[in-house]
């Protein structure tokens, strides 16, 4: 009882200090999700998926303090690709310095301009997935996002788009906090690329909904890192329909506090969709605690999913996963795989993992597996008698580790630009 009146006055006292909106086309989804959010309560370390991650920074009335780093040294993501930058200022969207947004090819709104109307498009996704991803695992801050949300973009694709979309996101205040929510509509036989980068705030909560009819294809890709002290609650809702496809890739370096949840629903027969992500962490520079929390959902026939995680830590570092792969009476045919590992590069950080398999058919292929060890020292001794630095040659051990993560990522030309990522990072922290 006393856990639940204090999670009831930690969630007053948060949406107290909300200016939510009424919306127009998102009136009813926000009340929705208000009358959510007051039935589950704001996420607390006891709750059974949050067990690893201790939500108090999500949650708290005000951000805590995040200056925004200087990027001297790192090379700018994705600039030598053709995209069409949208950038958001501390969770703003900034016209400025943003792109043509029909040089991309779709029909591109801003969630805050749009929804001055009663009807749109976007009406049927806007807390609609996010609604249908609270069950059987609750997730309040993605509720909280819905109501409060005042930016974001809606991208409808009904074609292949002609450009990726490069969603940038800028933190400039150091107690900013950054709400966004984004609704993807990818018509059949459509396809877009997604590109996101950038802190966004000192605090980000931020939901993705993709909604995939037939044939459709999404590719995702994003990184998050820079800012040491910056929290970020990031959340991904897709819907799959038969012969589409989801591709979802995340890199993540720095940060104090980062929880990705991805949510996949597969609705129809013959659909694929692969999760990944590659997260550095060196505590060195800070409190590092990264969270992947991964549910997909097989619904239809012969459909396949991947979820591939890979964790390199030290100097203290967490990292977080949580997987599951819910199999559906009548999904037969499921192929599902699961595999996350960490790379430990010393004694002091750690790598938590809960993978799950739940299935009601007699006819699928799933597994997952869980793995943490450190450098493989006959690897590292073979460099090195080679002439290799140590520092080189673990650098290269460890881009090697990421490598399985990265592959995941369909474009060969983002593939490049995540290694370039990554070969940067290593060089700043070498020691």
């Amino acid at each position: 009882m006393a856990v639940a009146l204090a999670k009831e006055d930690a969630l007053a006292a948060r949406l107290a200090a909300l200016d939510l909106p009424q919306g127009g086309f998102t009136r009813a989804a926000r009340a929705a999700a208000v009358a959510r959010l007051q039935a589950l309560g704001l996420p607390g370390k006891r709750d059974e998926y949050w067990r690893y991650t201790d939500p108090a920074a999500l949650t708290a009335v005000a951000p805590p303090t995040a200056e925004a780093s200087d990027a001297q040294g790192e090379v700018p993501v994705f600039d030598g690709l053709d995209r069409v930058k949208l950038v958001f200022v501390d969770g703003v969207f900034d016209p400025a310095r943003s792109d043509d947004p029909t040089l991309a090819g779709a029909e591109i709104s801003r969630l805050a301009t749009a929804d001055a109307a009663d009807i749109h498009w976007a009406q049927g996704i806007y807390g609609a997935l996010e609604a249908a991803g609270q069950n059987p695992v609750p997730r309040p801050l993605a509720a909280l996002n819905t109501a409060a949300a005042t930016d974001g973009v809606l991208i409808r694709v009904t074609a292949r788009a002609a450009r990726p979309v490069n969603l940038i996101y800028v933190h400039e205040s150091a107690t900013s906090d950054a709400i966004l929510h984004h609704c993807i509509k990818i018509e059949a036989g459509a396809d877009l690329t997604l590109l996101e980068t950038g802190p966004a705030g000192a605090r980000f909560n931020k939901v993705l909904e993709v909604d995939i009819a037939e044939g459709g294809r999404f590719h995702h890709v994003r990184t998050q890192g820079r800012d040491h002290a910056r929290r970020a609650a990031t959340h991904v809702f897709a819907r799959v329909a038969s012969g589409a496809l989801f591709k979802s890739f995340t890199l993540t370096a720095n940060g104090a506090l980062t929880r990705n949840e991805v949510v996949i629903d597969i609705v129809g027969d013959d659909a694929v969709t692969h999760v990944a992500g590659a997260a550095l962490g060196d505590g060195a520079t800070g409190p590092f605690h990264h969270d992947d929390t991964v549910f997909v959902t097989h619904r239809g026939v012969r459909c396949e999913s991947r979820q591939v995680f890979k964790k390199v830590l030290k100097h203290g570092a967490i990292g977080v996963f949580q997987g599951k792969i819910l199999v559906k009476p009548g999904a037969q045919k499921t192929d599902g795989y699961q595999i996350s590992q960490s790379l430990l590069l010393d004694d002091d950080s750690q790598f938590l993992a809960k993978p799950e398999l739940e299935i009601y058919a007699d006819d699928v292929k799933c597994s997952h597996g869980s793995t943490t060890g450190a450098i493989d020292e006959e690897a590292l001794f073979y460099l090195r008698s080679r002439g290799v630095p140590v520092q080189e040659a673990t650098a290269l051990l460890v881009l090697s580790f990421l490598a399985d993560a990265i592959s995941e990522i369909e474009d060969e030309a983002l593939q490049t630009e995540i290694f370039t990522v990554l070969e940067g990072w290593l060089a700043r922290h070498k020691a």
